[in-house]
């Protein structure tokens, strides 16, 4: 049991130290965001009982570009004005903020 935990804080020791490189961190708070955001819209156009494609054509966009956002993967951040579209066409309201960072340790 002993090894286990010892395991343990080694991999926080390493996570810790990750979080103390700022070109990880950027890249570990962008992928985040997308994640986030990816399940926000997921869970509001679900919400809203509307398909993807049917989304798309209410914010005047394709079915394959809310694929896309909704993936969490693509390479390019939806843009404001579409957020706020998404928002509208699912009954939501658009927030952008910022919170404290907070690394375990």
């Amino acid at each position: 049991m002993a090894k286990g935990k010892k395991t343990y804080a080694n991999v926080r020791k390493i996570f810790k130290q990750d979080f103390e490189d700022s070109e990880f961190l950027f890249h570990y708070e962008e992928q985040r965001a997308r994640s986030q955001l990816a399940m926000a819209v997921i869970k509001a156009r679900k919400a809203a009982g509307l398909t993807q494609a049917e989304l798309a054509d209410v914010v005047e966009t394709t079915q394959s570009a809310i694929a896309r956002l909704e993936s969490g993967n693509d390479s390019r951040m939806p843009s404001l004005p579409l957020l706020a579209r998404i928002a509208a066409a699912t009954g939501k309201r658009l927030i952008v903020g910022f919170e404290k960072l907070r690394v375990a340790g």
